[in-house]
């Protein structure tokens, strides 16, 4: 038991490191559902990956039958950044392993699914985690907050490859138990989803509770407490202003050629202390020698 639930934030980047590296394989017998020549592989590597992170947990947050899911069954109170790291791993095992290993991890997610129901207590509505809308929900806000991110700090994406990213992750939708009809086929169907769940959204307390925690987690070390600083800037910027609405953020600066350029240098920064942890950078040039060559082929 942890005596403080946010002392763990000084092993963030430490716990996120080694589960990236258990995430992908030495010698993989196969390229997985996506391979090395996908843009999943691509946007996997950009420098706005953290941003893309934070925004979908906090559009996640926002459908209160998520939320409390998440708030009823799950320990994060007790370890947040295990939680994290957990869902790191199982992020780039579906995107970066075997079709093995990734087929096992969604079905360890669907068993942990089935056990996970109960009644949110703002709503009053019953809601299971495997309910195909909430996983749903789930996917299509880490797809959006993929692209937003890449627009606003990292490498855009062309609207070929939106559209190309957005077809190729419905495969991670599918191994969590969407069925694929219901899965949006490129941006435009994305877009048009995420507008149309809008009216069930809300910010609850379990919701503000834990965004409050992920945007200023206690318990960071000073250097990486500072460049955090820069990068929770940028999740609340690059969120839809009826979102922040919903936090009750105040409105953010604009995001200036400056600004923009200050916040890249930071998850630079953050991008640097993460390769100088145990295996990343091998894991790193592993997979970047893949994609050379899927290039080349």
């Amino acid at each position: 038991m942890v005596t403080d639930p946010y002392e763990t934030a000084a092993g963030l980047v430490t716990r996120s490191a080694a589960a990236y590296v258990l995430s992908v394989p030495d010698d993989p017998a196969d390229d997985g559902f996506f391979g090395p020549a996908s843009v999943s592989w691509r946007v996997s590597a950009d420098l706005s990956t953290p941003v893309a992170g934070l925004r979908a947990l906090l559009m996640q947050a926002l459908h209160p039958l998520a939320m409390a899911g998440v708030d009823q069954h799950s320990g994060w109170r007790q370890d947040p950044v295990g939680r994290l790291a957990a869902t790191s791993a199982y992020v780039a095992t579906i995107t970066f392993g075997e079709r093995g290993a990734a087929e096992r991890a969604a079905a360890r997610v669907r068993r942990i699914h089935e056990r996970v129901r109960g009644v949110d207590p703002v709503t009053g509505r019953a809601y299971e985690a495997s309910d195909p809308a909430l996983l749903l929900w789930v996917h299509a806000a880490l797809v959006e907050s993929t692209v937003v991110a890449c627009e606003l700090f990292g490498n855009p994406l062309s609207p070929a490859d939106s559209d190309r990213y957005v077809a190729e992750m419905a495969v991670a939708a599918e191994l969590v138990g969407v069925p694929g009809e219901l899965i949006p086929a490129n941006l435009a169907e994305l877009t048009q989803y995420l507008s149309s769940v809008r009216p069930e959204l809300r910010c609850t307390p379990a919701a503000r509770e834990s965004v409050a925690y992920v945007l200023d987690p206690p318990g960071l070390d000073e250097d990486i407490a500072e460049i955090w600083q820069d990068i929770r800037d940028a999740t609340v910027a690059a969120l839809p202003g009826w979102a922040q609405e919903m936090y009750g953020f105040a409105t953010p600066a604009p995001l200036t050629p400056a600004r923009r350029t200050e916040i890249r240098q930071a998850l630079g920064v953050l991008d640097a202390v993460f390769l100088g942890e145990p295996g990343v950078l091998e894991a790193r040039q592993r997979t970047a020698l893949r994609m050379r060559s899927a290039q080349r082929a």
